[in-house]
């Protein structure tokens, strides 16, 4: 099918997957199950496990076990001597690595081409501001881009050398070349810059933007949140001015931390504008796992694209299921990684609303109660 020319057309043509599984989740995963069940028989570790043979949710539990990174490191480190059909059944084309948040030491992750297709989802949450908001202006402008390099270094996958980088710098790229968003700096600029995490090189990073965006039309920020608050505090301590006062910008999309529109909003409305939309994206490492969809201050899962799982103390669920005010522990499958313990504890609030209260440890409840309390945030969407 042509792509329609229209931008407020090709975006509700791109979000229509998603909505779709929303008005039935439970027939959506089970969809994402089965397809990628097909895809894990293809595989030594789906066929060690019975992918092939397995029909219904409760086979898959069954034949399946939990993992981590842990258990999967083994493997990884496998196909980064050459051994490919371990986990995939497709080439690897790229890594995208953490950036330090287990035990201090970097995660890597193979990604396939269909791994990496499913990234451009990072643009569901911009999408639906336009489409809600009947505001196609949003991608007559560019996108702020203050994301980390998509391009580190270069891992040795068996005789071969392969790109790998940090994964909301892959996003950004490939958002870009999918969706009608432009970023600027080029995510290509942003990586000839480095790999570096030093604050010298993020302050080559922060001008770079600075002089290419000074006098453009940008009306949309998007990247790790964290990343746009020292931005915004780097130009008026720099070049005496804020982000509001140089751009309109309509709308923010940024991830990588709990309390991204609670929180954290009122920081990043001081610096960006009052008036600014705040999105949040919930994306790992491991894939983009969902995005707000309207006002209400929490994301949808992408129920069209992964296949979620909720360990709970009275024991394991879809995410679908989870009662509001229910928390658990978050198991994700993707096209590469099989009941994948990812390590967040997830929040339900009113179906199809969650929220990532932080890493599964035995502090996150109370911070997050804390953090609530402080700052007169009950739970309300």
């Amino acid at each position: 099918m042509d792509k329609p020319q229209n931008p407020m057309a090709r975006v509700t043509q791109m979000l229509q997957p998603w909505q779709t599984s929303l008005e039935d989740p439970a027939k959506a995963q089970e969809t994402v199950l089965q397809r990628f069940l097909s895809i894990y028989a293809e595989t030594e570790y789906g066929a060690a496990h019975g992918a092939e043979d397995i029909g219904t949710v409760e086979d898959y539990r069954e034949k399946f076990p939990v993992a981590t990174y842990d258990d999967y490191k083994p493997l990884i480190n496998r196909i980064m001597a050459g051994e490919n059909e371990l986990l995939l059944n497709e080439p690897v084309l790229g890594w995208a690595i953490t950036r330090g948040t287990t035990k201090g030491e970097n995660k890597f992750i193979p990604m396939t081409a269909t791994d990496i297709e499913m990234r451009v989802s990072a643009g569901r949450a911009v999408m639906m501001y336009a489409l809600q908001s009947k505001s196609p202006q949003v991608f007559a402008g560019v996108n702020l881009n203050l994301n980390f390099p998509s391009v580190v270094g270069k891992v040795l996958v068996g005789e071969k050398e392969i790109e790998y980088g940090y994964s909301s710098g892959i996003y950004t790229k490939f958002v870009s070349h999918k969706t009608p968003v432009r970023s600027v700096p080029s995510q290509e600029d942003i990586d000839a810059l480095g790999g570096s995490k030093a604050w010298d090189v993020w302050k080559q990073r922060f001008d770079l933007a600075y002089e290419q965006c000074k006098d453009q039309n940008v009306t949309l920020v998007g990247g790790v949140a964290p990343t746009a608050i020292e931005f915004g505090r780097y130009l008026y301590k720099k070049y005496r001015t804020y982000p509001k006062d140089l751009w309109n910008v309509m709308v923010m999309t940024l991830g990588s931390t709990p309390g991204i529109n609670t929180y954290r909003a009122g920081t990043l409305r001081a610096l960006y504008g009052r008036e600014v939309a705040i999105r949040e994206i919930y994306g790992t490492t491991e894939g983009m796992f969902g995005q707000q969809m309207d006002e209400k201050r929490a994301w949808v899962p992408n129920y069209d694209m992964f296949f979620f799982e909720i360990e709970t103390p009275k024991g394991i669920k879809m995410l679908h299921e989870m009662r509001s005010g229910e928390t658990g522990s978050l198991v994700v499958s993707t096209p590469v990684l099989p009941r994948y313990k990812i390590g967040d504890l997830i929040r339900a609030y009113r179906p199809p609303y969650f929220r990532c209260i932080g890493r599964e440890r035995w502090s996150t409840p109370f911070v997050h109660t804390w953090r609530m309390l402080k700052n007169l945030d009950f739970g309300v969407l």
